[in-house]
């Protein structure tokens, strides 16, 4: 077997060693070596001195690290067989492109390790460990590491709350460990989302980054670790519950994907987890439809006449999705009951769904669904009838959440199953809002009280897989109280996230800007919202509600039966912007500029080959600087001459400026042209803009017989 592997895909190289039988290193996880680097030599070049601390000779530190090796840190596989055989020396037996296996004959233990370069550059790796045994093998954890260099010194993870999802926070890489732990049963609002490690001041388009992210809508683990060996890992894996995970004889257990991002900038970093989910055979490939949610809308108060006057207003406005949100089975005209029983409420809706569903696909319209099946209330036909299919410690019930309990799906799987092909086939339902509102506490298996987050976890993904392999024209999106369930696992079977209950145009230009670290904006579900915010109070112009709704699958959440005339109009613009974007929007690349005014923030996106962009300036305060002065453009080809200017019905400064009369020089309709470099190094002058504004600018290559303008006109 070669005993070093050279991956290079992307501009990022990945070489492996494995000399000496051993579980692979990563000689070196960065910037792409080139065709012509003599691996051998690196890995001469990368040996540790050999000085003796733990163990005489070098600490060498595997993708899952091993206590056999002298090293101390966190163990890549925790465990053990009624105490015994707790730490592991595997060795490799058989390599097989970039699958490693190996054994332990001692611990009577084997292990699968896969260590992918995807096309994008991602690093994916992940591992399976097998009860050889004659006795049952405990897991306690099966965590992969990465290493990262020393100039790596910062660190970027995230935390957040319902309402306020993915929020940045910055620490210092020290010594010691750091350890983001999520045991809400999903993927959680505070999860470390994205963990990324840097350079000293990184930002969107500087400093080498190098991230890992858990691909994993359970309890999840992410760490950073930085020894006195001179060594620093990025680690993670699925955090067991006490038992979740003991091998009979034969058995074995599979760690979750974990996926490593390098570039130089968070765009970039970005940028290589976004190729790699649009490379997938299932990813979204038409126009991402405008969609019509009804909660914020109507709530529970669900009446045929008032829907179709709302999908009337829908339709008018250019909206192609209508999706009828919670109250319209069983006894469910409120939170508080009625959760598990999924078929359509008599008392509502005495002629089924066929009235509602046949008049907004009648106006061309697709028609959606909200379903919560994870769930149940107690007061319900189903918990009646099957009490012991609430998860549970055993002998009591967790405290209720939101007048929730979890549903057993190892126990409902078949029930739920049933109930939701039957709603699918009997209605021509497109879309499906799959919620799951609850944190998962004492989710154990009834009667024993066995812990249960894996197996509920794995039931999950089985439902989803095998409702679209029923219905594989259905697309699902997933919500968890909002943003609370966004992973790369759970996109392998659902189409867009909700990215958050919150719907105020200010809060969403940050949650949407991090949960863009991740993933593409046709998969987040972006919505505009009523002139006051349901969630904040906030109340603001119809502008910036739409330009923030823009970057996204945008949607509407809002009872436009209510709304002004002049603001369905304008929305109507913003609607027709969004057709006419969208193919930009959802195959071009992200971008984001770093703007040293907290205030005013730069994003946008420009075609894979330079060919169009559009970028939003957005005021999120009162600038420093008055005017704010320039702002730069990132992304655009740098020797490709641009054509810039403001883009209706996002081109109305609405800051003192302009109310006296005094224009930007270059503020027209005819614009000004500039390299791309000129637009990224010097920047175009701001707008003076109001706290909670937007302007958008449209870029695209400018005619060989145009006249370069200066900004004053000459």
């Amino acid at each position: 077997m070669a005993d070093v592997t050279h991956l290079r895909a992307a501009g990022v190289s990945l070489v492996l060693d494995t000399s000496g039988a051993t579980l692979p290193r990563v000689l070196h996880w960065g910037a792409d070596l080139g065709e012509t680097a003599d691996p051998d030599a690196l890995r001469l070049l990368r040996a540790p001195q050999p000085i003796g601390f733990s163990v005489d000779g070098p600490v060498q530190v595997a993708v899952l690290p091993e206590q056999s090796a002298g090293w101390l840190g966190t163990p890549g596989l925790v465990g053990h067989r009624d105490g015994a055989d707790f730490s592991t020396a595997f060795r490799v037996v058989e390599v097989d492109g970039t699958t490693f296996r190996a054994v332990d004959d001692t611990a009577g233990l084997a292990l699968e390790l896969v260590v992918e370069l995807t096309d994008s550059g991602l690093v994916r790796q992940r591992a399976t460990v097998t009860n050889r045994g004659s006795t049952p093998f405990t897991v306690d954890a099966l965590n992969l590491t990465l290493p990262v260099p020393a100039e790596a010194v910062e660190l970027l993870d995230f935390t957040g709350h319902h309402l306020r999802e993915r929020s940045p926070q910055r620490t210092r890489w020290t010594h010691g460990l750091r350890v983001r732990e999520n045991r809400t049963g999903r993927t959680g609002y505070d999860s470390a989302y994205l963990l990324a490690a840097g350079t000293e001041g990184f930002g969107n388009r500087t400093g080498e980054i190098w991230a890992v992210h858990t691909a994993w809508s359970g309890n999840h683990r992410t760490f950073a670790e930085r020894t006195f060996h001179a060594v620093s890992l990025l680690g993670s894996g699925e955090l067991l519950l006490p038992g979740e995970v003991r091998l009979a004889p034969g058995q074995s257990y599979t760690s979750p994907w974990q996926y490593g991002s390098h570039g130089v900038g968070l765009d970039r970093v970005a940028a290589r987890f976004h190729e790699f989910l649009r490379a997938r055979p299932h990813h979204p490939s038409g126009p991402r439809p405008v969609v019509v949610n009804t909660w914020e809308a109507v709530y529970f108060d669900h009446d045929l006449d008032r829907l179709k006057a709302l999908a009337d207003a829908a339709a008018e406005v250019g909206a192609e999705r209508f999706v009828l949100d919670d109250g319209w089975f069983g006894a469910r005209r409120d939170d508080r009951r009625a959760l598990g029983d999924w078929h359509v409420s008599d008392e509502v809706w005495p002629d089924g769904l066929g009235p509602l569903v046949n008049h907004v696909t009648g106006l061309g319209m697709e028609f959606g669904l909200w379903v919560e099946p994870e769930m149940v209330n107690e007061d319900s036909d189903l918990a009646r009838a099957h009490p012991d299919w609430i998860m549970a410690t055993g002998g009591r019930l967790p405290r209720r959440a939101r007048h929730q309990q979890v549903l057993d799906l190892t126990k409902a799987y078949d029930h739920i199953l049933a109930r939701l092909d039957e709603l699918l086939s009997t209605y021509p339902i497109s879309y499906l809002k799959w919620d799951h509102n609850r944190d998962l506490v004492e989710a154990g298996h009834q009667p024993t009280g066995r812990a249960g987050v894996h197996e509920q976890t794995l039931a999950v993904y089985r439902l989803l897989d095998q409702l679209r392999a029923r219905h594989p024209g259905v697309e699902i999106e997933s919500c968890s109280s909002g943003g609370g369930r966004v992973d790369l696992e759970i996109l392998q079977r659902t189409d867009r996230v909700w990215v958050s209950d919150c719907i105020d145009a200010l809060e969403r230009q940050s949650i949407q800007r991090w949960t863009n670290a991740l993933i593409p904006l046709e998969l987040m579900g972006t919505h505009v919202g009523s002139d006051v915010s349901h969630t904040t109070g906030r109340r603001h112009p119809i502008d910036f509600r739409a330009g923030t709704a823009l970057f996204g699958h945008f949607g509407i959440e809002w009872d436009l039966t209510a709304a002004a005339p002049e603001e369905r109009e304008r929305l109507k613009r913003w609607v027709a912007l969004y057709k006419e974007l969208r193919g930009l929007l959802h195959t071009g690349v992200a971008v984001h500029g770093d703007h040293p005014d907290p205030s005013i923030h730069v994003h946008g996106v420009v075609a894979a080959d330079g060919s169009d962009a559009v970028f939003a300036i957005v005021a999120t305060g009162t600038s420093e600087s008055y005017p704010p002065g320039a702002v730069r453009l990132p992304g655009l080809d740098d020797d490709r001459t641009y054509h810039v200017r403001p883009l209706p019905p996002g081109d109305v400064p609405d800051g003192n400026a302009h109310h006296w009369g005094v224009p930007l020089p270059w503020w027209t309709p005819e614009g000004v042209t500039a390299t791309g470099r000129v637009l990224a190094v010097a920047g175009v002058q701001a707008p003076v803009l109001h706290p909670d504004r937007l302007v958008l600018l449209r870029a695209t290559p400018a005619p060989a017989s145009t006249t370069r303008r200066s900004p004053q006109g000459r």
